[in-house]
């Protein structure tokens, strides 16, 4: 199957430069496209990885993907998206960034052979001043670079020279790729379409204008309700363990709504046709049973956090779910408890009245009191019988934390310090 084909079927595609011979191109030769990202910060979050699922997709149809890493532009900032001026990081932590970006995109794929990653600041930093001017400010119209969208949108709020002048930083990215690597399609999100056409513009002005270059973009990621996908009450889904756990990935995957999971499972997963349509149909038919939103979350955090982080996810669940959560690590009650309630009490063991009251739990004694006859507490996983009962650090904690559950779904993680 072409490679166009495909994305067409998975819903992939939102704009094509020249959408009859790429589709030629595709079907003919192995190509080598890119797609880059900007170390805006230390993690991609879930945003970042749908084009870059794209190029591993191209990938695993023969053509070779090169994942670009924008120390170069990432110093200036892209004004996509964005009303105001960025504020600009130091050179460090730009550094800093690349570095986490670049372990993390290699850790998810690389190892092939046929995938190249390269950091534009390799190229652009290069670049002087009056060969900036000379060589590419001369090909680029003030009247079309206005017209695009990006800066048209900023208007009324100004742009500053320096990020007015970020597509033609990306432009040079796409015909240095092109000029050393054959490199002939770009692709990125909705937003990126002014950049990326700028780049054609650009190789076919000093190229010819029937150079075979192309770009291509993804659609805007959206909810059955309307709302941008990617976002919680916590803020974005990052890929960092550290800043989302595994059990919230998971969890994040798990929750999609029935409208939205089958669009989810052709642009996250790399299932076939085939077992995405069966899952379609089993949303329709057993929607209470979720299983295509276990399948879409365990693929997910298989392919981000690898089997590990599907164990570790689906254990913490089946513990929360059951309430028996004595066979948790002290690791894994920290991630699952990350995002919930956090109380603190002078020390453990203490009698659990004084647990619920002091962590402010329960609003007063006699509710305590009523809590615990009526079998409403738990404690580590234990219902708690007798209002005399102390509450003991769990296990597996190293007397940091107990756990305290009321009722069906009300969990608290109670701690004899500051959590930091």
């Amino acid at each position: 199957m072409n490679i166009i084909d495909e994305l067409t079927w998975r819903g992939a595609i939102n704009q094509q430069t020249d959408e009859k011979n790429l589709y030629e191109l595709c079907a003919n030769k192995s190509i080598s496209l890119y797609c880059g990202v900007d170390p805006t910060g230390d993690s991609m979050h879930i945003g970042h990885l749908i084009p870059f699922m794209i190029l591993k997709r191209f990938q695993m149809a023969g053509h070779h993907p090169y994942m670009l890493i924008g120390g170069g532009t990432g110093t200036i900032g892209d004004p996509s998206g964005r009303k105001t001026e960025r504020t600009l990081q130091t050179m460090e932590k730009v550094q800093h960034n690349v570095k986490c970006l670049t372990a993390q995109l290699t850790r998810l794929f690389g190892g092939e052979d046929n995938i190249t990653f390269v950091n534009n600041y390799d190229w652009l930093s290069k670049i002087s001043l009056l060969d900036f001017l000379r060589d590419y400010g001369k090909h680029f119209n003030i009247n079309t670079m206005l017209a695009k969208d990006v800066v048209a949108s900023r208007r009324d709020t100004g742009i500053s020279f320096t990020e007015f002048s970020y597509q033609i930083l990306q432009s040079i990215d796409f015909k240095h790729l092109y000029d050393t690597y054959g490199v002939q399609l770009q692709i990125g999100g909705a937003d990126q379409w002014g950049n990326i056409t700028a780049g054609i513009d650009l190789i076919h002005t000093v190229e010819g204008a029937n150079t075979p270059v192309y770009g291509l973009t993804i659609p805007l990621m959206l909810k059955a309700d309307g709302t941008k996908f990617g976002k919680t009450a916590g803020g974005a889904v990052w890929l960092d363990p550290e800043k989302t756990s595994p059990y919230e990935f998971y969890q994040f995957w798990f929750n999609q709504d029935d409208r939205d999971v089958v669009k989810y499972l052709k642009y996250f997963t790399f299932l076939s046709r085939e077992e995405i349509e069966e899952l379609a149909e089993a949303v329709k038919q057993h929607p209470e049973q979720r299983e295509a939103q276990r399948t879409l979350a365990r693929e997910v955090t298989r392919f981000v956090h690898g089997e590990e982080g599907v164990r570790e996810a689906e254990q913490i669940s089946r513990a929360l779910f059951s309430g028996e959560i004595m066979e948790l690590t002290g690791k894994e009650l920290e991630r699952a408890f990350k995002k919930m309630p956090y109380v603190t009490v002078s020390s453990l063991p203490m009698n659990i009245v004084d647990v619920l009251v002091d962590g402010g739990i329960v609003s007063s004694r006699r509710q305590a009191r009523e809590d615990i006859a009526n079998g409403a507490i738990l404690v580590n996983g234990t219902v708690v019988k007798d209002a005399a009962e102390e509450v003991c650090a769990h296990p597996n904690t190293d007397g940091k934390y107990a756990v305290i559950r009321r009722g069906k779904k009300n969990y608290f993680l109670v701690g004899v310090e500051a959590r930091k």
